[in-house]
C-alpha cells in the first residue's frame, strides 16, 4: 500500500530478527517474484556492484542467486534471466573498473536432481561471461537432513570445468547439521562453505577444516537475526573457537539491504563483542579476496 509497508515486506526490519529461518526464506521468496523478470535482473546486478563500491568502497564481489527462482516456473526462459543478469554484470564493470565481480547460480535443496542438473549445465555454459561458481542453498526439506552427497556428480561437473564450489551447510539443524557438514567435505569438497558455524561445537570437524583449508563465509548479523546463533556471546563464542583451532573464515552480509547491514557494520559488531580484535579485520577481509572465484581483470585499467 505504501513504501514503509513495502520495505517491512522485503527487509528484515523487526531488530529482533526472524523467527528463523523459514522466515527468512519467506522474504526471499518476494525479492525473488520482484526480480522475476530480465529487466528486473539486470537493475539488480548493476545496482548491486555500483552500491557496493559507492558506499562500501568494495573492489571484490560476488553476487549469487537462484535462476530458476527468478523465471516464474519456465514463464520467462532461463538464458535470457542468466543473461540480463550477466549484462548488469558488465554495465557495472564498464561504469566501476575497480570492481572486479563474479556471478554464483545457485541449486536449491528442494529441487529435483534434474533442476540442479540444469543450472549446473548453465554456469558452465555462461563461465566465459562471468559466471564464477555454484552454490547449493534453499531450506532444507520437511527440516529433514539433507543429502549433499547426491549432488557429488554435479559439483565434479562444476569443478572440473573451472568453477568455484561453495556450499551452504552448517548454518542449522544442531547434530544432523554438523554431521552435514561432514559430509560436504568428505563428498563435495568444497572450497568454502556459507555458514558452517556449527562446526564450532565439534574439535574434530574444526581441525578438518583446518587441514583441508576451507573457508567458512560468516554473516554475523544474519546469524543473529535468523536466531542461528542465539546471541551476541554466542557469537562471539563461535568466532573464538574458529580462531583458537585455525578454521579459515571470511566475513559478509548475507545481503545488505535485506539485512539492513554493511561490511564495516559486521566488524565494528565483531569487534564490540570482542569476537576479534581489530587488527585481525584486515586478515580477515584479505582472506576473503585471496578466496574469491572471481579472477578476471577489470574491463578498464584502474585509475
Amino acid at each position: 500500500k505504501d513504501y514503509s509497508e513495502f520495505d517491512r515486506l522485503v527487509t528484515i526490519a523487526d531488530p529482533r530478527g526472524v523467527a528463523d529461518l523459514d522466515a527468512l526464506d519467506a522474504i526471499y521468496h518476494w525479492t525473488e517474484l520482484i526480480q522475476s523478470s530480465p529487466i528486473a535482473v539486470e537493475r539488480s546486478v548493476h545496482a548491486a556492484i555500483g552500491g557496493a563500491y559507492r558506499s562500501q568502497g568494495i573492489t571484490t564481489l560476488e553476487l549469487r542467486f537462484n535462476p530458476m527462482k527468478r523465471n516464474r516456473g519456465g514463464e520467462r526462459d532461463l538464458d535470457h534471466i542468466i543473461l540480463a543478469a550477466i549484462r548488469g554484470l558488465d554495465r557495472a564493470s564498464l561504469e566501476y573498473p575497480q570492481v572486479n565481480a563474479g556471478l554464483i547460480l545457485m541449486m536449491d535443496r528442494t529441487f529435483t536432481h534434474e533442476m540442479n542438473a540444469v543450472i549446473v549445465d548453465k554456469a558452465i555454459r555462461w563461465a566465459p561471461r562471468g559466471i564464477c561458481g555454484i552454490d547449493v542453498a534453499g531450506p532444507r526439506p520437511h527440516g529433514a537432513r539433507y543429502q549433499y552427497r547426491e549432488l557429488q556428480p554435479l559439483v565434479e561437473e562444476a569443478r572440473e570445468a573451472g568453477l568455484g564450489v561453495t556450499i551452504h551447510v552448517g548454518e542449522e539443524g544442531g547434530e544432523a547439521g554438523i554431521e552435514e557438514i561432514g559430509e560436504v567435505i568428505e563428498t563435495l569438497r568444497p572450497d568454502r562453505i556459507g555458514h558452517g558455524i556449527l562446526a564450532a561445537r565439534d574439535p574434530e570437524l574444526m581441525e578438518t577444516l583446518r587441514a583441508t583449508e576451507i573457508v567458512l563465509e560468516i554473516c554475523p548479523t544474519s546469524n543473529l537475526l535468523t536466531k542461528a546463533l542465539e546471541s551476541e556471546e554466542a557469537l562471539r563464542d563461535t568466532f573464538r573457537a574458529f580462531t583458537d583451532n585455525g578454521v579459515a573464515f571470511t566475513i559478509a552480509t548475507d545481503g545488505p539491504e535485506m539485512m539492513r547491514t554493511h561490511l564495516r557494520d559486521e566488524f565494528e559488531l565483531l569487534v564490540r563483542i570482542g569476537a576479534l580484535e581489530r587488527e585481525q579485520l584486515p586478515l580477515a577481509n584479505e582472506r576473503g579476496h585471496a578466496a574469491s572465484f572471481v579472477r578476471r581483470e577489470p574491463v578498464l585499467p584502474a585509475a
